[in-house]
């Protein structure tokens, strides 16, 4: 019997196939995620707005994609588990969403929601929920702690072993939704910072998720930096030496790590050593064109440090306001747990160098993707998953909304002050302290660096990777003949950042087709402000 784990995440799926005595045999993830937008709250809002069932098609659809790129046959899967955060794991199982998207009981209970949503660890026949698997194959999904506190941060506690360890500690998984959690003694306080899409490499000129051909880091050194870039086992390799105020290329680097664009690891590391170099002084780039050049073609503007830069200080403010809320001083962190992609290939001295964990930990420990470890234990396991239910049921937990704390709105301020407008660091501590917030203390001066995986897949399998490109499915819009101007305008199509859309002719109408994985939704609607007649997301269907 074949098995399948799958990480529902929120810019990409992952999935790996196993065999019969628990081997993995290959694995296969997706560039992009099939909902349009870049965060949950734009999939959330795209499932609030088309409806539960052209939702749940699209993310269906997708995984299909993704475990029909193994080299398996479907017909001999057994078991599938499946992790991710309760948004994703919801939208896939066609589950109530209203509790996650609206905050505050008066608003739920209007919604008709008066009991608490429960997300608890599920064995289901997998053809239940619409995979085209064997009638007799097992769908598990481990169980939420609560409604804010899902699966994915369950994993990222397990895992990391955060919960039988006796020290003080945050752990931290690095995405477009950055779940975090603090353990101070028995008590566990978690958060989730809508960071944005910039520490996935997305909304960032030449940016691109952490796959093959991504910059993952670099090395500077006398105006050159020595790129490292993802091979084929998403393990960074050495590549080019550019000039970085340029891109002029000093040394060729081997044909196999050739560059495609940077990830947000990339992201990271040039700022960070942009700043060391003095050539960055948030936001401020200090080179002729105003660019931090990688390569022929691949550069960060001032704009691209500006979007990490929301990224990088939601994440920190939120840390900031868990210590604050636990009542600790950040010199007191025994250690940092950094999981996810961008958790694992981040340099962890260049990601406490721009301020993606508190500088005074004793120890940084980067721990993969837990969310797909999660589910391949289970697969192997399926016994765990009443162990995590037993977990789950039992610990202690309180969840922070970021969004209603004084504590992050304040420390937030505080980091676009820095990250926008180019306060310095000295100024923006004296902000803190003002705000009765701590201030930022001096670095540990030698940390434990505790590297787990040179990936963030701990396991491959040795049929290797697969990396799907397209996900999404075709959401087409038709208007009757006078409405659309088509080739005579073209607004909306000028104004798509990512080419998601096209014009076709049919007979005398026109119709307007949106890739869904490639649009960024409700965050943009740059074609809907620009059409000239108002007419666009009237009406949606799925193409097919």
């Amino acid at each position: 019997m074949k098995s399948l784990s799958i990480d529902l995440g929120t810019s990409g799926f992952r999935a790996q196939a196993i065999d019969e005595d628990g081997r993995v045999i290959a694995t296969a993830i997706s560039t992009r995620h099939p909902l349009p937008g870049a965060n949950v709250m734009d999939h959330l809002h795209f499932c609030l707005e088309m409806g539960y069932d052209i939702t749940h098609k699209l993310i269906l659809n997708a995984v299909h994609k993704v475990i029909r790129a193994l080299p398996i046959d479907l017909k001999e899967v057994g078991r599938v588990a499946i992790c991710g955060n309760p948004i994703q794991l919801s939208l896939f199982q066609r589950m109530e969403i209203r509790d996650l998207a609206f905050a505050g009981k008066r608003g739920l209970k209007k919604l008709g929601i008066t009991e608490a949503v429960k997300r608890p660890a599920r064995v289901i026949r997998a053809a239940d929920i619409g995979l085209e698997l064997p009638d007799k194959a097992e769908l598990l999904v481990p169980p939420a702690v609560r409604h804010e506190i899902g699966a994915d941060a369950l994993a990222m506690m397990y895992i990391t072993g955060l919960l039988d360890k006796d020290e003080v500690a945050i752990v931290t998984d690095y995405g477009t939704n950055a779940e975090m959690a603090i353990k101070v003694g028995g008590d566990i306080l978690t958060g989730s910072a809508a960071a944005g899409p910039a520490m996935e490499g997305q909304h960032v000129s030449c940016g691109m998720l952490a796959q093959p051909g991504a910059i993952a880091d670099l090395v500077s050194g006398d105006g050159v930096w020595d790129i490292r870039v993802l091979n084929s086992d998403l393990i960074a390799r050495s590549g080019s030496s550019i000039r970085v105020k340029d891109g002029v290329i000093v040394l060729q680097g081997a044909p196999n790590c050739q560059p495609k664009g940077i990830t947000g690891t990339g992201v990271v590391a040039a700022i960070a050593e942009g700043i060391d170099a003095g050539l960055v002084g948030p936001p401020k780039i200090s080179t002729a064109d105003g660019k931090l050049h990688m390569t022929e073609g691949i550069y960060l503007t001032e704009k691209d440090v500006r979007e990490a830069g929301k990224a990088i200080g939601a994440i920190r403010a939120g840390h900031m306001t868990l210590v604050e809320e636990v009542g600790i001083k950040l010199p007191k962190l025994d250690a940092v747990y950094m999981t996810g992609a961008s958790g694992t290939y981040v340099d962890p001295l260049k990601a406490r160098k721009v301020g993606l964990i508190p500088n005074s930990a004793g120890r940084i420990i980067q721990a993969g993707n837990t969310s797909l470890c999660l589910a391949t234990e289970i697969v192997r396991r399926p016994e765990l998953l009443d162990m995590l239910q037993k977990v789950a049921d039992t610990i202690t937990a309180k969840h922070i909304m970021f969004a209603d704390s004084k504590v992050f709105k304040n420390a937030y301020v505080c980091e676009l002050a820095y990250w926008d407008e180019g306060m310095p660091m000295h100024m923006m501590n004296g902000m803190l302290a003002l705000y009765g917030i701590q201030e930022f203390p001096q670095p540990h001066p030698s940390p434990e660096l505790i590297h787990i995986s040179k990936r963030d897949i701990i396991e491959i399998g040795p049929m290797g990777l697969t990396v799907v490109d397209s996900v999404g499915t075709e959401l087409s819009l038709d208007f009757p003949a006078g409405g659309c101007l088509g080739d005579n305008c073209r607004k909306c199509l000028n104004e798509c950042p990512e080419a998601a859309a096209r014009i076709e002719r049919v007979g005398e109408n026109e119709r307007i087709v949106i890739r869904s994985d490639l649009c960024n939704g409700t965050a943009c609607r740059r074609c809907e402000a620009e059409c000239p007649n108002g007419l666009l997301f009237e009406s949606v269907k799925v193409a097919g």
